[in-house]
Formats: C-alpha cells, structure tokens, sequence
C-alpha cells in the first residue's frame, strides 16, 4: 500500500469517498455538485487543507483531509485529521493505519507542528477503538459544536 499527498486529479475519488461517508455513518445524503466544489477548493486554496490518500494497486481505497488550527499555547500548528474513509472491501488491511502513521511523521519531524487531532462520531465504536489502538486518547477535550441547517 502507498500513501501519499493527493493531486488534484484524485478529486472524484476522494468526493466519492466523502458522499459515501456521510450515508454510512450519518445517514444524510450529501449534494455532490457541493461535495465536488468542497473537495476541489482543497486543492485550489492549499491554506484549507491537505488531502492524502491511500493507494493499492494503482487503485485510491482511502483518504483524509488535513486541516489546521493555530495553538498559541504551544505556539505551532496542530493537524486535524477529517474526512476520513476507506473503501468497504479494504477495511482492517491497515490503509487508515499507513495513512495516519503517514500523518504522525510528518508532524514528528516538522518543528512547527505539535501534534494530531481527530474527531468522531461518540456512536462510531469501529472508530474509537481503531484510534485508541493508535495510541489517540479521547481524555482531554469534549467536541461541541453549532452547524447551520443547510451547510
């Protein structure tokens, strides 16, 4: 399996990837001409994020989106890892793991980065305990949120 930095042609993968998440594990279905401009303005504007995607064969089976937030308690970037999917019939072959060990070297040996956040459905036991078995811990923080009815 290879991982590596989406290019801007892995687009209707990764919208594929995220029209299918959103039904698995929330049961909304999702707009693709909104899918397809989200997941394309990635690319256009690198300051929204970072995709990077799993390949086997030649084949995209997973990806994530990398976003930032600026901690000034530790003055540098955490990365926050969203979007997360992999395809059905490539689940627990390791393509989230090598996607995430991917993710964590990089932010080991940049200076500027300091450190990985992740958030997840409080429902998704599947999620949780592939996280904790990635040495994650959920101890510290509670996710709150407010969302506008149609975005």
């Amino acid at each position: 399996m290879k991982i590596r930095k989406a290019i801007k042609e892995d687009w209707p993968d990764i919208a594929c990837f995220q029209i299918a998440m959103a039904l698995e594990t929330e049961n909304i279905n999702l707009d693709p001409h909104t899918v397809e401009k989200g997941v394309k303005a990635v690319f256009d504007d690198p300051a929204k994020g970072i995709y990077f995607v799993a390949e086997q064969d030649g084949l995209v089976v997973g990806s994530l989106m990398i976003t930032f937030e600026w901690s000034d308690w530790r003055n540098g970037n955490v990365w926050w890892i969203q979007s997360v999917y992999v395809k059905p019939e490539f689940r627990r072959n390791g393509a989230f793991k090598n996607l995430y060990s991917h993710v964590k070297q990089i932010v080991s040996e940049n200076p500027n980065l300091r450190g990985i956040r992740l958030y997840a459905d409080k429902n998704n036991k599947v999620a949780h305990k592939t996280y904790h078995n990635l040495e994650m811990n959920s101890e510290h923080y509670a996710m709150f949120e407010w969302m506008k009815r149609n975005g």
